[in-house]
């Protein structure tokens, strides 16, 4: 296994989501970038918050393959596509908490726009409140390397930022580093309740 110092705060990260309760089930997948060529990911089918560090799969970038034989998640395809996409990212999470999930679903466009919330300032580069940050929409598929495609034409027209939704499937975010990409699922799932709840409130 690689000495990669991100991976103990994966590791860490992994546990928080579960107590969470944002990966239910088995669902989800994290996982940091090595190198240029590589990113470790987590295995598929483990419990997010009980994982160690010998349950994260060294994964090629352009192939998606693991060397070792083993099986990681099943949206590895698209982890390794932001990696290669993003050079500055250094960390994905992937999560099914209920908030994201049904945002994705009420949520008919193709994104999410969250304005007026000063927990918007918890995603880098936010400085106000008063400005928009759209979270993109993706229709959800079992053909991952067809999704991939999709998002990857998206990001061509509009480069992706923090994180996107899959409809009725959950969220994935990411960072320059374990930390980065921990503070804004938090910030984001923070802003998807409250967007969830004034919506409710609204439509009373």
């Amino acid at each position: 296994m690689s000495e990669n110092r991100q991976l103990g705060a994966l590791t860490a990260a992994c546990h928080w989501i579960g107590q969470k309760g944002w990966s239910p089930a088995t669902g989800g997948n994290m996982s940091v970038r090595e190198g240029e060529e590589y990113c470790l990911i987590s295995e598929s089918g483990k419990d997010k918050g009980t994982l160690t560090e010998q349950d994260f799969l060294l994964v090629e970038l352009e192939s998606g393959r693991a060397p070792g034989g083993r099986r990681p998640s099943a949206e590895t395809g698209l982890h390794t596509l932001l990696y290669r996409l993003y050079p500055q990212v250094g960390a994905v999470l992937h999560t099914h908490s209920v908030n994201s999930t049904v945002l994705s679903r009420v949520e008919r466009s193709g994104g999410v726009v969250l304005e007026g919330y000063e927990m918007q300032k918890s995603l880098s580069g936010q400085t106000t409140h008063l400005d928009q940050v759209v979270i993109p929409i993706f229709d959800n598929s079992q053909d991952i390397a067809a999704l991939a495609q999709k998002i990857a034409a998206s990001a061509e027209k509009t480069p992706l930022q923090y994180g996107f939704l899959l409809r009725g499937h959950g969220l994935t975010c990411w960072g320059k580093d374990v930390a980065e990409a921990r503070r804004h699922l938090e910030g984001l799932e923070f802003l998807f309740q409250c967007e969830l709840q004034r919506r409710l409130l609204e439509a009373k």
